[in-house]
C-alpha cells in the first residue's frame, strides 16, 4: 500500500472529489506526508503504532489511510454507531495510541477511558490543527514490508460482539490489484465511495482499487438513497461499490424516466438481493456484479450467468458444505418442482474453504476466534449454506440464523427471500423467538415502502400463494417498522430484534394459534404469552 501511495506523488490528475471540492493525487500525497511526519514524531515506540480513525467519509479519512501506509502505522476503523462502554472497548482492545476524529463525534468520547493521551487526539476540523505545522513536508523514508499489519477492521457484529480482523499491507494491495483488473479500472475512472470507510468493503472494493488504478475517488459523507443518482451525475462516477442493502434502498426511490441516463458503467458488491441486482442493472443501465465474501478473506463465491434462483454462484475449488460437528460433507440439496428445499436439515451446513486458511490473517488478540475460523487447516466461515447437484452454493444465513420449529430445523435466509417478494416489503428480517413449550417460533420484522400499510389478511394470502414456503416457515409474529436497525453497511442487527421479541412499542401482528388470522398484539396478549412461559417453567429463555 505504501508503494501505491508513492506512485501518485507528483501526479496532478484529480485524486479526490468531495462535495464541491477537489484534490489532485499530488495534493493528497502531500497531505499524507504532513500527517506521516506528525505521527512519526509523536509515536511511542513501546506501544503498538495504532491510529483509531473515528470519522465519516470525509477527505481526512483517505489522507490518514495514506499516511499510515507510508509510515507503517495501523489504521483501526472505529465504528461511530457504537456507544459508551462498547466504543471504549473497541478502542482499548485494539491498543489505539492515537485517535483521529471530528468535532461532531467528540461527544461520543466524553467521559470514556480510552487510554489515549488527549494530546494524541486529533480533531480534524478544529482550528488548532496540529498537522498544519507540517505542511510542505516530504514523504519520509520508512521501510514498510508487504507482511506489515496495516488495518484492523471490525466485523459487523450483527449477531455478536465485533472482532478486529487483521489485514496486512500486502493483502490489501493484492485485493486492490485484483479488483482493479476485474473491472478494468483506469485513471480516467471515477469511483463513487459511499460505503463507510471504517468497513472492509469500502476499502477493499472501493478505495484501494481506486488508488491502485490512479483513478479519482468521489466521497459521500454518508450513503443516501435519494442522493445516489444526483451524486453519480455530479461527480461523473463510473464505478460504485456496495455491501448489504444499498441497492434495495436506491430501488425504493421513485422511478424516473431518465434513470438510465448516468455515467455508471459497472457496480460491484456483495450481499445484494438477487432480484435487486437484476432490477438495478435494468433500471440504471449498468451491469452489477455481486459476490459472496468475508472481511477475513478466507472464502469467496461469485455469481455466474444463468445460475439458479437464490444461488450465490458455483462452488470454486475448496468450497464445500460441511457438518460443523463431524467435518463430514453435507448431502446435496433436493428441491421440489416449485423450488422448495426438501432436505434442509441434512443439506444445510457451514460454508468451508479447504484452501482458504492461508488467506486468513487472524483476529487481533482473539485466539479463540482464530481457532473457530481455522480448523484442520481449513477456513470455516461461520455462515450457513447448502449445495445443489450442479455445484451451486446457496446462502442460508449466519451461524446464529437457525430456527427449530416443531422439530424441524431450517435457516432464515430462504424465508427472507420469500418475504422480500411482497411488493410492499423493502427489507425483511427473519429470526427465532422462543416457544412457550419447546424450540422456536418464527418472527419477521418488515420494513415497508413509503406509504404502504400492513394488511394482515392480504399478507396471509400472499404467504399461502408462495409455493416454496416451507410448512413451518410462515412467521407467527410480524413486527412492522419504519426502519430496521442496521449497521452503517446496512446489515440488519438481528440481535436487537431477537432481544426485543414482541415487547416493543412498534406494532406486532401475531397468530395466537398457528394458522389463525393475524391480529394486532395488545399489552394483554403480551402479558398472557409471557405468563405461558412462567407457567411452563421456561421464563429463563425470555431472559436471554
Amino acid at each position: 500500500m505504501a508503494d501505491l501511495v508513492r506512485q501518485l506523488e507528483g501526479v496532478d490528475r484529480p485524486g479526490l472529489l468531495f462535495e464541491d471540492e477537489q484534490w489532485t493525487h499530488s495534493e493528497m500525497v502531500a497531505a499524507a506526508a504532513a500527517r506521516t511526519r506528525w505521527l512519526l514524531e509523536r509515536r511511542d515506540r513501546d506501544r503498538p503504532f495504532h491510529v483509531g480513525v473515528l470519522l465519516e467519509n470525509v477527505p481526512e479519512f483517505p489522507m490518514w489511510l495514506m499516511a499510515a501506509a507510508v509510515s507503517g502505522a495501523v489504521v483501526v476503523g472505529v465504528n461511530p454507531t457504537r456507544r459508551g462502554a462498547e466504543l471504549a472497548r473497541d478502542i482499548t482492545h485494539t491498543d489505539c495510541q492515537f485517535i483521529v476524529t471530528e468535532t461532531g463525534y467528540l461527544p461520543l468520547l466524553d467521559g470514556l477511558d480510552i487510554g489515549v493521551d488527549p494530546a494524541d487526539v486529533v480533531v480534524t476540523d478544529d482550528e488548532s490543527d496540529p498537522i498544519a505545522a507540517y505542511a510542505g513536508a516530504s514523504l519520509p523514508d520508512v521501510d514498510v514490508q508487504s507482511s506489515d499489519l496495516y488495518l484492523l477492521l471490525f466485523t459487523s457484529g450483527t449477531t455478536g460482539a465485533p472482532k478486529a480482523v487483521l489485514c496486512s499491507q500486502g493483502r490489501l494491495a493484492f485485493i486492490a490489484a485484483r479488483v482493479k483488473g476485474m473491472f478494468d479500472l483506469v485513471p480516467e475512472d471515477v469511483c463513487y465511495l459511499a460505503m463507510p470507510m471504517f468497513h472492509s468493503n469500502a476499502l477493499m472494493a472501493g478505495w484501494a482499487p481506486c488508488l491502485a488504478a490512479g483513478a479519482t475517488g468521489a466521497l459521500r459523507r454518508r450513503f443516501s438513497a435519494s442522493g445516489f443518482l444526483p451524486d453519480v451525475r455530479h461527480f461523473g462516477a463510473t464505478f460504485f461499490n456496495y455491501v448489504g442493502k444499498p441497492l434495495t434502498y436506491v430501488l425504493a426511490t421513485p422511478r424516473q424516466p431518465d434513470d438510465a441516463e448516468n455515467p455508471l458503467t459497472r457496480v460491484f458488491g456483495n450481499e445484494g438481493d438477487e432480484r435487486d441486482v437484476t432490477r438495478f442493472a435494468e433500471r440504471f443501465g449498468c451491469p452489477v456484479f455481486d459476490s459472496y465474501g468475508s472481511t477475513e478473506g478466507g472464502a469467496a463465491v461469485s455469481r455466474a450467468a444463468n445460475q439458479p434462483r437464490g444461488a450465490l454462484g458455483p462452488a470454486t475449488d475448496g468450497i464445500c458444505i460441511l457438518d460443523p460437528d463431524t467435518g463430514e460433507e453435507r448431502p446435496r440439496a433436493v428441491f421440489d418442482g416449485s423450488g422448495r428445499l426438501l432436505n434442509a436439515e441434512e443439506a444445510i451446513g457451514e460454508i468451508v474453504n479447504k484452501l482458504g486458511a492461508a488467506g486468513f490473517e487472524g483476529y487481533w488478540k482473539n485466539d479463540e476466534a482464530d481457532r473457530a475460523r481455522v480448523r484442520d487447516g481449513w477456513y470455516w466461515t461461520g455462515d450457513l449454506g447448502y449445495r445443489d447437484a450442479d455445484d451451486f452454493i446457496y446462502f442460508a444465513g449466519r451461524d446464529l440464523d437457525w430456527l427449530r420449529v416443531d422439530g424441524e430445523n431450517f435457516a432464515a435466509a430462504p424465508v427472507e427471500r420469500i418475504l422480500g417478494r411482497h411488493p410492499d416489503v423493502v427489507l425483511a428480517a427473519v429470526y427465532a423467538v422462543p416457544d412457550p413449550d419447546v424450540g422456536d417460533r418464527v418472527m419477521a420484522t418488515l420494513q415497508l415502502r413509503d406509504g404502504a400499510r400492513f394488511d394482515p389478511a392480504e399478507f396471509a394470502t400472499f404467504l399461502a400463494g408462495q409455493p416454496d414456503l416451507g410448512t413451518k416457515w410462515a412467521p407467527q409474529f410480524v413486527r412492522v417498522t419504519d426502519e430496521l436497525p442496521v449497521t452503517q453497511t446496512a446489515k440488519v442487527l438481528k440481535r436487537e430484534l431477537r432481544r426485543d421479541r414482541w415487547e416493543t412499542d412498534e406494532p406486532v401482528w401475531w397468530q395466537a394459534v398457528k394458522g389463525a388470522p393475524y391480529t394486532l398484539m395488545t399489552p394483554v396478549d403480551v402479558a398472557a404469552l409471557n405468563g405461558q412461559f412462567e407457567a411452563r417453567g421456561r421464563a429463563n429463555v425470555l431472559a436471554v
